[in-house]
């Protein structure tokens, strides 16, 4: 299985435990399978994150969504998940209301503390073969 063009990609930490989390919310609730995932730390993640607007800088290892010919970072990212994702978490997405450096600011606290917070792993997630092919080499 490999992403269509307009197939949304997922990049995450796959050392963090939060974004691994995240992860595994997006794979139970995305009842389309129209999701594909790759880690922060591939060749196809390095080259999103000098691609993404907003993903480079001091907080570099941000969550990265590309669809439709996009790339979306951090809390525009998440929402834009929210909506992909549809049902009554398609609702989230009027938070795309506030302004982004507010969001950016909340999701910039989150993800500087992420690994204090929720921990870090010694390695990527491997994904379990169910679900491989719907992850990025």
């Amino acid at each position: 299985m490999t992403p269509g063009p307009t197939s949304p990609i997922l990049f995450f930490d796959g050392e963090c435990n939060l974004c691994n989390g995240l992860v595994q919310f997006v794979l139970k609730h995305d009842k389309k399978k129209i999701f594909f995932f790759s880690t922060l730390q591939s060749a196809a993640g390095k080259e999103a994150k000098a691609s993404a607007p907003n993903a480079v800088g001091r907080n570099s290892d941000t969550f990265i969504l590309y669809y439709n010919s996009a790339y979306y970072s951090r809390s525009s990212a998440a929402l834009h998940v929210f909506r992909l994702l549809g049902g009554i978490w398609a609702g989230l997405f009027i938070g795309i209301i506030v302004p982004r450096i507010l969001r950016d600011w909340v999701y910039n606290l989150v993800s500087r503390n992420r690994y204090k917070w929720f921990g870090k792993r010694d390695s990527c997630m491997v994904p379990t073969p169910d679900i491989v092919a719907r992850f990025l080499s």
